[in-house]
């Protein structure tokens, strides 16, 4: 049976639709960020973002379904990110689609936000097959898992305090920069000089395949503190060495989890993902091992619709049937992804 899946993506400040037919692949997508709304508080006020996905959602439904030559009625089952997440954000997605399917009578599909970023690298035209490992790295989570198939993920580390997104936005604040503090951060890097300041790799030598990067962001702090610091090229040098200490880690954790798994394969998906540096690192490390590593296409690395409706898709095609709830639904604000099964 051939699927078109319409996936809505409203986690947090991102209003994701998108388009995907089992039979030939993603049609369209749309994306609108509210980076603007949110730039003069500095980062995220969950109702502002609640209030702009209700503004933003329909138009972009018909902008997809438009952009892909299909009508609503076309559609066979509709996906919607259902945690976690923004609790008043999920909430406009999961009505607007628990609505509309119960209005065409067809299946609604509530997926993990994480497991969306997690099979977003077969997106590529040159997808990985199962079982591979995942290092998920978006904003509020830096996760290992182990993926043997569509729902079966085995948790193997994570962060323990601040994920690496959010290290990156908070030490961007330190120094100074913009929000969204991330990119910015990762372009200022790249004016620095490696060398100048020694940051520590927290829990690099730990044994397990655990995370921290709270101490990191404590570390740049103290540095910005000393009394000849200036905020020109010291904090480019400042963010170069914060951003290859956050590498390091990265990388470490990852080659271990893939040695202590047996596995060649690496799957790297998230905001952070889109990180050239890591990307770089992680390419060249894994290559020299006899491996490979995927990415998302960029435009997949951010929150966006098209990987919720691949994820309902993938389900579907491996035979899921969904509950019929009749229209009730609940959003799940602190899900973990381990515990999502097929």
């Amino acid at each position: 049976m051939v699927h078109l899946v319409l996936g809505i993506e409203t986690s947090c400040d991102e209003t994701g639709i998108g388009l995907y037919d089992s039979a030939h692949g993603l049609l369209a997508h749309s994306v609108f960020s509210q980076i603007d709304l949110h730039a003069v508080y500095g980062g995220v006020v969950p109702e502002l973002a609640s209030r702009d996905h209700v503004r933003r959602i329909v138009p972009l439904i018909r902008e997809t379904l438009a952009a892909a030559d299909h009508r609503v009625g076309n559609i066979t089952a509709i996906a919607y990110t259902t945690g976690p997440g923004l609790a008043g954000a999920l909430l406009v997605g999961a009505s607007v689609a628990e609505s509309l399917a119960y209005a065409l009578s067809i299946p609604a599909l509530p997926i993990h936000h994480l497991e969306g970023h997690l099979l977003s690298p077969m997106l590529s035209p040159e997808p990985p097959v199962f079982p591979f490992v995942a290092l998920l790295v978006s904003g509020g989570h830096t996760q290992l898992m182990r993926v043997d198939g569509v729902g079966n993920y085995t948790l193997l580390g994570e962060s323990v305090d601040d994920a690496a997104g959010e290290a990156f936005d908070k030490t961007a604040k330190l120094l100074g920069l913009n929000y969204p503090g991330g990119p910015a951060l990762a372009a200022l890097a790249t004016q620095g000089r490696l060398g100048m300041f020694r940051l520590p790799r927290p829990m690099i030598n730990s044994g397990d395949l655990n995370f921290s990067f709270s101490g990191l962001k404590t570390a740049v702090l103290t540095a910005t503190q000393r009394p000849n610091f200036a905020f020109n090229q010291a904090a480019a040098d400042l963010a170069a060495e914060f951003q290859e200490a956050v590498v390091d880690v990265l990388c470490a954790k990852a080659l271990q989890a893939l040695d202590q798994s047996g596995l060649t394969q690496l799957v790297v998906s998230g905001g952070v993902g889109a990180n050239t540096r890591l990307r770089a690192r992680l390419t060249s490390s894994i290559k020299e091992r006899g491996g490979r590593v995927y990415f998302p296409p960029l435009e997949f690395c951010s929150d966006n619709g098209a990987m919720i409706a691949f994820a309902a898709a993938m389900r579907l095609m491996s035979g899921e049937i969904p509950l019929d709830r009749k229209g009730a639904f609940a959003i799940k604000p602190r899900w973990p992804l381990a515990n999502v099964q097929h």
